[in-house]
C-alpha cells in the first residue's frame, strides 16, 4: 500500500448496522459502505467507526506484523513447516531482509491511524447534533481513539524507528500526504503527551452484564490500558520514575479487581506464593496438577470464551462462534495451518531444558510450567493454540503435560494479548534495575532497587515453578544478583520465559540496545538460534541501524521525503522511479 494511497479508504466509511446494544459490541462487524455526506449524524456512527478500529487491529495483516516485527527476528523462533511457501518470512528468519520484503508494509497501521484521526476530527460535531451524545462520552471516545492511534504508532516506531507522523485526518488527494519521517524520540514524546492528556477521560469500567464484563474490560481501551501503554513508553524513553509510577497504577488497579472478585472470603487464593501480587494460581492447593494459569490466561478455564482473565489488560478478541472471524495470524504462523504446524517453530535454543538451576546456557529450568505450556511434545509452538493444558508433577523425575482443546485449521480463536499484568510487573522490574548504579559494589539505594526488582521477578517465576505449595522452593536466589548487569540480565531472561512467543522478545532486545548504545546483547542473543551463517548475521547486527526494518520500496517510490535506513541502502533511494 503506497503512502499516498493509505488514507483514501476514509472517502468511504465502514458503518455497523447495529451498534447500540453494549452486549453486541464484540460480535458486530462492518457490513456496508456509505458516503461521508450520509454519515456522522449520531453517536451510533461514531460507535461504528470505533468498532472498525478494533476490527482492523484483529485482522490477519496487522496481527501477523505484531508477531513478526516483535518476535520473529529474536532467538525465540526459527523456521517451521512449509516455510518455503512464505519466502518473505523465510528471509526474515535468515536475516535476508530487504525493502521488497512483504513484512515491511505498514498500510493497515496507517489505516487505523487515519480512522482514529477522522473520528477525533468528526465526533465533536456529532455530539452537537445528537443530544444523547454526552460530553463525557465524547471525551471517552476521543481518549479511546487516541490510545488506539498511539498504539499503532508505537508499533511502527519500535519497528522502523523514524516514521511519518500526523494527527490530521486525510479525506482526499488534494491534501499533502507524502510526509517526511519524524524522529523516533519526537514521535515517542508526542505519543506520551497525547496519552497524558486523555488518560483521565478514558473509561474506567465498561458497563456490561456480569457475563460479558471481563470481555469488555480487556477487549476495549480502558484507563488501565492507557496506564500500561504509558508504562511501556516511558520505559522506552528511559524515564524510569514515570515507568514505575504507571506500573504501580496498573498493579494497584489489578489488586482492586482481585479484591472486588474475592473480597475477604475463604475462597480467595493465597497470594503469598506470588509475593502478594494478584496473580492467577497455576495449581489447586494440595494438587499435583498444574496448568490453571495458562488455561485461564490463554484458554477458557471457567468461562465460555478464551482469554480475558483477571490478569489481562488489553487483548484482541476472537469470539468462539464459527461465523465470527478467527485469529488467522496465529493459524498461519504458529499453527495449526495446513500441516498442523505453522511457518514458525521454537528455535533449538528454547527447545531444551536443564535440571541445573544455576545454568545460564538454557532458558528454561525443567520444572518451569511455561516450558511445557509454550512448546508441546513434538516441538511446535503450543501457546495460543490450545484452550487448556494440564501438567502432572506426581512423577518427580519428569513432568508430564496433556494438552486439550486445540483449535482446528482456520478456526483459531485464541485472543492476541497486547498487555497483561506480568508484562507490566516485569517492566517495572526492568526500570528498577536500570536505575541501579554501575560498578561491582552496590550502594544501599542499589540494594533497595535490586530487592524491589527481584521481588517482582521472583513472584512471576514462582507462579510457574512445578512444585506444590507445601514443598515450594525458590529457583532464584537474591544474593546471586549483586550487580546492575546481573539484575538486568535476570529481568530480560524472565521476560523471555514469561512472554515467550507473545510478540515482545525482539522489541525487548531493541530496547536494551538503545539503552546500552550498542548491539552487543542483542547480537549475542539472536545468534543463539543460528547453527550456520552466524558470522554474516553478527556482522549485520553490529550496526545499530540494522536492528530496525527498511522502508518498503513502494513507499519510497511515492514519498520523496523518505530516506531509506542506511543499513538496507542497496540503491532503493537512487535507482527507483518515483511517481
Amino acid at each position: 500500500m503506497k503512502i499516498k494511497n493509505i488514507f483514501k479508504y476514509l472517502l468511504a466509511l465502514p458503518v455497523l448496522l447495529s451498534t447500540t446494544a453494549c452486549s453486541d459490541w464484540l460480535e458486530v462487524k462492518p457490513q456496508n459502505v456509505i458516503t461521508i455526506d450520509e454519515f456522522w449524524n449520531e453517536k451510533a456512527d461514531v460507535d461504528g467507526m470505533i468498532a472498525g478500529l478494533y476490527t482492523t487491529f484483529e485482522s490477519q495483516n496487522v496481527v501477523e506484523r505484531m508477531m513478526v516485527w516483535g518476535e520473529f527476528r529474536s532467538d525465540n523462533i526459527s523456521t517451521g513447516a512449509n516455510i518455503t511457501k512464505n519466502p518473505s518470512l523465510e528471509n526474515v528468519f535468515r536475516e535476508n531482509i530487504n525493502a521488497s520484503n512483504g513484512y515491511t508494509t505498514w498500510d493497515q497501521f496507517y489505516y487505523i491511524i487515519n480512522q482514529a484521526n477522522t473520528i477525533i476530527d468528526k465526533a465533536p460535531a456529532v455530539a452537537e447534533k445528537d443530544p444523547a451524545f454526552s460530553e463525557s462520552e465524547l471525551r471517552a471516545d476521543i481518549a479511546e481513539c487516541s490510545a488506539l492511534r498511539d498504539l499503532a504508532y508505537f508499533y511502527l516506531i519500535r519497528t522502523f524507528r523514524d516514521v511519518p507522523y500526523t494527527t490530521t485526518a486525510y479525506y482526499d488527494d488534494d491534501q499533502v500526504m507524502d510526509l517526511p519521517a519524524t524522529k523516533f524520540d519526537d514521535v515517542l514524546d508526542s505519543l506520551i503527551t497525547d496519552l497524558e492528556k486523555v488518560k483521565d477521560d478514558a473509561v474506567v469500567t465498561w458497563p456490561a452484564s456480569s457475563s460479558t464484563k471481563a470481555l469488555y474490560q480487556t477487549a476495549r481501551i480502558t484507563r488501565t490500558a492507557i496506564y500500561a501503554m504509558l508504562c511501556d513508553m516511558y520505559l522506552w524513553k528511559q524515564d524510569y520514575q514515570n515507568c514505575i509510577k504507571y506500573a504501580d497504577l496498573v498493579i494497584n488497579d489489578k489488586m482492586r479487581e482481585y479484591k472486588e472478585k474475592y473480597g475477604s472470603t475463604a475462597s480467595a487464593p493465597d497470594l503469598s506464593r506470588f509475593n502478594g501480587y494478584p496473580l492467577i494460581s497455576g495449581t489447586t492447593p494440595g494438587s499435583s496438577y498444574f496448568g490453571r494459569a495458562y488455561s485461564t490466561i490463554f484458554g477458557n478455564y471457567g468461562k465460555e470464551e478464551t482469554g480475558n482473565s483477571l490478569e489481562s489488560i488489553l487483548e484482541l478478541n476472537y469470539m468462539s462462534a464459527d461465523n465470527m472471524p478467527s485469529n488467522g495470524a496465529v493459524n498461519a504462523l504458529y499453527g495449526p495451518s495446513e500441516s498442523g504446524t505453522g511457518y514458525g517453530a521454537p528455535s533449538s535454543y528454547v527447545k531444551e531444558t536443564t535440571d541445573d538451576r544455576s545454568s545460564t546456557n538454557y532458558i528454561y529450568y525443567y520444572r518451569d510450567a511455561r516450558y511445557y505450556e509454550n512448546i508441546n511434545n513434538s516441538a511446535i509452538i503450543a501457546k495460543y493454540q490450545y484452550t487448556n493444558s494440564t501438567i502432572d508433577i506426581s512423577n518427580s523425575s519428569k513432568p508430564f503435560v496433556i494438552y486439550g482443546g486445540r483449535f482446528t485449521k482456520d478456526k483459531v480463536k485464541g485472543n492476541w494479548i497486547i498487555y497483561r499484568l506480568t508484562d507490566v510487573m516485569l517492566m517495572k522490574a526492568e526500570a528498577l534495575a536500570a536505575m541501579m548504579s554501575d560498578g561491582s559494589t552496590m550502594t544501599d539505594q542499589d540494594k533497595t532497587y535490586r530487592n524491589q526488582a527481584f521481588s517482582l521477578v521472583n513472584a512471576v517465576n514462582k507462579r510457574s515453578v512445578l512444585q506444590t505449595d507445601a514443598n515450594l522452593k525458590d529457583t532464584l536466589t537474591l544474593n546471586t544478583y549483586d550487580t546492575k548487569d546481573k539484575m538486568q540480565t535476570l529481568v530480560m531472561d524472565e521476560r523471555q520465559r514469561e512472554l515467550m512467543f507473545e510478540g515482545k522478545r525482539y522489541y525487548d532486545l531493541v530496547r536494551r540496545a538503545r539503552r546500552d548504545g550498542n548491539t552487543s546483547v542483542l547480537s549475542t542473543d539472536v545468534l543463539h538460534k543460528f547453527s550456520s551463517g552466524g558470522s554474516a548475521v553478527s556482522s549485520k547486527f553490529a550496526k545499530m541501524d540494522y536492528i530496525y526494518w527498511p522502508y518498503n520500496v513502494d513507499e519510497l517510490k511515492v514519498n520523496k521525503h523518505l530516506t531509506q535506513n542506511p543499513a538496507f541502502g542497496s540503491g532503493e533511494n537512487t535507482s527507483i522511479e518515483r511517481n
